[in-house]
């Protein structure tokens, strides 16, 4: 079955759901499935709009009842890549406030990627037609700030911790102006080179060029909850 057809199959899986859902006016909920956007714009304002409830505070949790999970268990159409840090705080499926079976999600301290990571990411586009990757950085990392510190004093972090250091250090090399906060500039230009470089990836260039995969680079700030687009947004 092809990407397409995969898609298409979900979507009326879906639309059946909710038909069936409204049949029952006497329920105090009624629960009505969304079903996955097929454009990178669509997904794009779908994750933004979820963004604009996290600050609001105002969370719908779309998706996330034992009727979407018996939907999604032989088969799943995610329509949005988060590639984000591992921080704590920073939950992609709670900032956007998505529901089971909408984002694929890989996690990296600092956003530091290698063949691994960057093979994870290309899957949904490459597979399943998933239409939009999201780079999400955000305010005081916690790698950035040790990356920077190891690559401006020339030492070494213990362990494994070393390869995040080499991993980051093309946007450390960028750095023309550290500004004020020099931690935050090289986090910033982390998500740009990031997203810059799935771009004109040999496998996903193809994708960008012809308007089925859009790559975004943002910015996430703690003290608000509120995602800032760098760059790549989908017109």
């Amino acid at each position: 079955m092809g990407v397409l057809d995969r898609r298409t199959v979900l979507v009326g899986a879906l639309t059946a759901v909710v038909a069936g859902c409204g049949g029952d006016e006497s329920s105090e909920q009624t629960h009505t499935p969304q079903a996955p956007p097929q454009t990178a714009k669509a997904a794009f304002d779908r994750l933004m709009a979820g963004n604009q409830r996290w600050i609001d505070g105002n969370l719908d949790h779309p998706d996330r009842d034992p009727d979407r999970r018996e939907l999604l268990a032989q088969n799943k159409q995610p329509y949005g890549v988060v590639l984000s840090c591992i921080d704590s705080r920073v939950a992609p499926e709670l900032v956007f406030d998505t529901g089971l079976g909408d984002l694929f999600v890989m996690r990296t301290g600092g956003l530091a990627v290698g063949p691994v990571v960057i093979g994870s990411v290309e899957y949904g586009p490459m597979t399943s037609g998933t239409p939009l990757i999201m780079v999400l950085g955000h305010q005081r990392c916690g790698a950035v700030a040790a990356a920077y510190k190891a690559l401006r004093e020339g030492t070494a972090l213990p362990g494994n911790l070393q390869s995040i250091v080499e991993a980051l250090r093309p946007a450390y090399e960028l750095m023309d102006s550290p500004g004020d906060d020099p931690v935050e500039t090289m986090a910033r230009i982390q998500i740009e080179l990031t997203a810059q470089n799935l771009r004109r990836n040999n496998d996903l260039a193809p994708l960008v060029e012809r308007g089925a995969l859009s790559v975004v680079g943002a910015y996430y700030y703690l003290d608000t909850g509120r995602v800032e687009v760098l760059d790549g947004a989908p017109a």
